[in-house]
């Protein structure tokens, strides 16, 4: 059987979405990250950046109470590089998935993500790395691009903050991931490092991005 939840869904009336939205504040679990509800693009959202000053790598915004093993999470999102940092930064943005550990404790998970910078770049190689796929803390990015080049990454057409929509859907070890209602996946893996496991669901952002997520949606089988 499937469960549907639904967080931060498009209601009839702004003021109901409001207040949808500062119920979803209450319900995530910032780890290095600011949260805020706002209106971005002329959409609600929630408004996502890392801390100033943080000794962890990955920025996160855990889902309460979410639990997920198997099945689909679709969001729509924005990502882009914060004005102060370092124009080498791509705006990282994505959805980290069967997240395992406290907030104050070393987290595991798997995790797709987005590097719109990318997408338009003049450089072949760079657009190669639209997408990504890690699994933390062992198989960071420089691992799987180092020890198997070009299998956990992928090119797909993003633009910098604006909204793109993301779907992925897992399967045991198995995963796809979908951008912009497209009807075929930009990236597959077959091979999900971490074990087959239940976790949370979670809002993931890297170092010196400022991301808008809206519409998240998680399907459990």
């Amino acid at each position: 059987m499937k469960k549907i939840v639904c967080f931060l869904c498009c209601l009839i009336t702004g003021q109901l979405f409001a207040q949808e939205s500062l119920l979803l504040l209450k319900q995530l679990v910032p780890v290095s990250v600011n949260l805020q509800a706002v209106t971005y693009k002329g959409k609600d959202a929630i408004r996502m950046t890392g801390l100033k000053k943080t000794r962890y790598t990955h920025e996160l915004a855990i889902l309460q109470n979410s639990s997920f093993t198997n099945g689909t999470i679709e969001v729509e999102l924005s990502g882009d590089r914060l004005p102060d940092t370092d124009t080498s930064n791509r705006g990282f943005v994505g959805i980290a998935f069967r997240v395992e550990g406290s907030s104050d404790s070393l987290r595991r998970f798997d995790c797709f993500y987005l590097r719109p910078a990318n997408g338009r770049a003049e450089d072949q190689l760079r657009r190669n790395h639209s997408t990504q796929y890690v699994s933390e803390p062992e198989y960071t990015w420089q691992r799987l691009r180092k020890e198997n080049p070009g299998v956990y990454e992928s090119y797909v057409d993003l633009v910098p903050g604006e909204w793109t929509k993301v779907k992925i859907v897992v399967k045991d070890r198995y995963a796809r991931l979908y951008v912009n209602d497209a009807s075929e996946p930009c990236l597959i893996v077959t091979d999900l490092k971490k074990s087959v496991s239940t976790g949370a669901v979670a809002l993931w952002i890297g170092v010196g991005t400022e991301a808008y997520f809206r519409n998240l949606r998680i399907t459990n089988e």
